[in-house]
């Protein structure tokens, strides 16, 4: 699995540490970015990790800053991306089951490092359920889509 990797200012330790983990785990990760800690516009990178996954380059991104929202709420302007902001091992688990969020979004002023990588892992080895849950991701898609 391809996973695409960014964050601002405000999640740069985080990501650097979730870079290092997915590797060592087997995943390649396509990052975008930042690469030294410095201000920047998380818009910007939000871009870059959602076009990867609309391009089908990558799979699931992984989107860090300060709180996991301004990311979140920048991920899911584009369009088929499903991200979400999580601070808790249940919402990383179930964003996936359920929802089938392709983007987890978090914060690095929120939660600390060692919580990070373990939602990280549960977001990254939960397979959407399917299901009754399909349809309303269906629904999701056609509001998307007005």
């Amino acid at each position: 699995m391809k996973i695409a990797l960014g964050c601002d200012h405000g999640g740069f330790v985080h990501k650097t540490a979730i870079l290092k983990h997915l590797e060592e785990n087997g995943f390649e990760v396509q990052d975008f970015g930042i690469y030294e800690n410095v201000s920047v516009d998380y818009p910007d990178v939000a871009e870059k990790v959602c076009e990867s996954i609309q391009n089908s380059e990558c799979e699931l991104g992984i989107l860090v800053c300060g709180t996991g929202i301004g990311m979140s709420i920048a991920a899911n302007k584009h369009k088929g991306i499903r991200a979400a902001a999580v601070s808790e091992h249940f919402s990383a688990k179930f964003t996936r089951l359920h929802n089938n969020s392709n983007v987890l979004c978090l914060g690095g002023r929120v939660i600390g490092v060692g919580t990070a990588l373990e939602l990280v892992d549960l977001f990254v080895n939960t397979e959407f359920e399917g299901g009754r849950h399909q349809a309303r991701i269906d629904k999701i898609t056609q509001i998307e889509n007005k």
